[in-house]
């Protein structure tokens, strides 16, 4: 028996889109049309090639796996699991922003460190331009 078509990531990158519309569907255990109609959607959106053809990542597949867990399992509507999705991206992407600040923080601690104190003492300076020093 033949095999599937299907492209040879060596990487292991959930995001490398390898896999053809007939492979990502029995992956995914659903009919490669329920495929078609989740991408109309807007659920699911694979990477098309030059020639139309849809190619669909690993992490790809686990989405497709959570739609259909939370229409089979949790009975939650199309509408419903699109806003999960929204929601869970957003989610996602504040969670890689707050990364980025707290080693942005980090960094920024580190280097402070590097300062060194200046003693305080009560002493006022007073500054004037140098035009009112000369009257």
């Amino acid at each position: 028996m033949p095999e599937p078509r299907q492209s040879r990531d060596q990487s292991g990158d959930p995001d490398a889109r390898v896999y053809v519309i007939s492979v990502a569907a029995e992956l995914a255990g659903m009919h490669a049309q329920t495929l078609r109609n989740y991408d109309r959607l807007g659920l699911v959106t694979p990477h098309r090639t030059s020639g139309g053809g849809r190619r669909y990542s690993p992490r790809d597949v686990e989405l497709l796996r959570e739609v259909q867990r939370l229409s089979q399992d949790e009975g939650v509507n199309l509408a419903g699991i699109k806003r999960v999705i929204e929601l869970t991206n957003q989610v996602e992407a504040l969670q890689h922003r707050v990364a980025e600040l707290s080693a942005e923080v980090a960094k920024l601690r580190s280097a402070r460190r590097d300062l060194v104190p200046i003693p305080r003492s009560n002493a006022l300076v007073v500054w004037k331009p140098r035009h009112q020093r000369d009257s």
